[in-house]
């Protein structure tokens, strides 16, 4: 495939803005349509970015015969069942992490992303950040095996706002979605499927519905564990850091920056042609359609994150 890849875009808050930013730097690739809730805003995003299709509908997107691919960055709640809708509509699709919220949604969504051998993925990110990829690449020579991950996700939300400290039109949380990048990470690291799974919550918040702290340990078939920590509540600092303790050493993750345990910096800027995880996440997707291949994060390659989040839930609930 040589010619440019035309992609439309739903979601066009704080994480639909990263994206847009990060096709800029990706040649033979155009945002052709943008979806999303507020008209007025969307036509405010699309006009900084040069889109000249603006909509509430992401139907009417998927109708374009010039759109090839879309990307969903829309609430948690819409994915699964959004993504359904761009592969039935015979395009490529990447949604935002997580997959779904409902195990049996995200299985119906890859079922149909293998028969349909359409490029579909799901962006998690944490696969493509220089400061992880800089790990995976020393697993792989055989230089590092994890011994432990130990990982902290802290955000201070204790009302409903987005990234940008806007009111959001849904509900974040801990488990499907934050817990979700560490689970897939972890087994993706280690190379070794998750056998073991153990989680603990704090109260549930009397407004927004959801548990604001949560604990999570996990097991990989090759002996390695993850202690995973997470909070709505902490006022600071904010984000997630991950403590990689090896057999040959100890790094530490936070975003796309990387030091040893004794803090010393690691130069990760020649790890890819990027420090940017979503653009090189991007630059995945649209390298899979024009090779006709499958992904890193493909949807089937994520789902077993997703069965282990299913399985903490039930425990939770019970």
């Amino acid at each position: 495939m040589s010619k440019t890849i035309k992609v439309a875009l739903a979601g066009a808050g704080a994480f639909g803005i990263k994206h847009l930013d990060g096709i800029k730097n990706i040649d033979g690739v155009e945002v052709v349509s943008l979806i999303s809730r507020d008209l007025e805003k969307t036509r405010e995003v699309a006009a900084k970015y040069g889109v000249k299709h603006v909509t509430t509908d992401l139907a009417d997107s998927l109708a374009m015969p010039e759109v090839d691919a879309v990307i969903l960055c829309t609430p948690t709640q819409m994915h699964a069942s959004q993504t359904l809708a761009c592969l039935k509509a015979g395009k490529h699709v990447q949604v935002e992490i997580p997959l779904c919220d409902v195990l049996a949604d995200g299985e119906e969504a890859v079922a149909l992303a293998e028969k349909s051998g359409l490029v579909a993925m799901c962006g998690h990110t944490r696969r493509f950040n220089p400061s992880h990829q800089y790990v995976h690449k020393k697993i792989e020579a055989g230089e590092f095996n994890i011994q432990q991950m130990d990982v902290q996700t802290y955000f201070f939300r204790r009302t409903n706002m987005n990234a940008l400290g806007q009111p959001r039109s849904w509900t974040d949380h801990l488990l499907w979605h934050h817990a979700a990048h560490t689970v897939d990470l972890f087994a993706y690291q280690c190379g070794s499927p998750i056998v073991k799974a153990n989680a603990i919550q704090g109260p549930i918040h009397p407004t927004l519905g959801i548990a604001m702290d949560m604990s999570i340990q996990l097991k990989a078939a090759n002996g390695a564990i993850c202690t995973l920590s997470l909070s709505f509540n902490n006022d600071g600092p904010l984000g997630t850091f991950f403590r990689y303790i090896g057999d040959t050493g100890t790094f530490i993750a936070r975003y796309d920056d990387l030091v040893n345990g004794k803090e010393e910096k690691i130069d990760v800027s020649k790890v890819d042609v990027s420090m940017n995880g979503i653009e090189l996440q991007d630059r995945e997707f649209f390298a899979a359609i024009k090779e006709g291949r499958q992904p890193n994060s493909s949807l089937a390659q994520v789902l077993p994150c997703y069965q282990v989040l299913h399985q903490l839930e039930q425990q939770l609930n019970a």
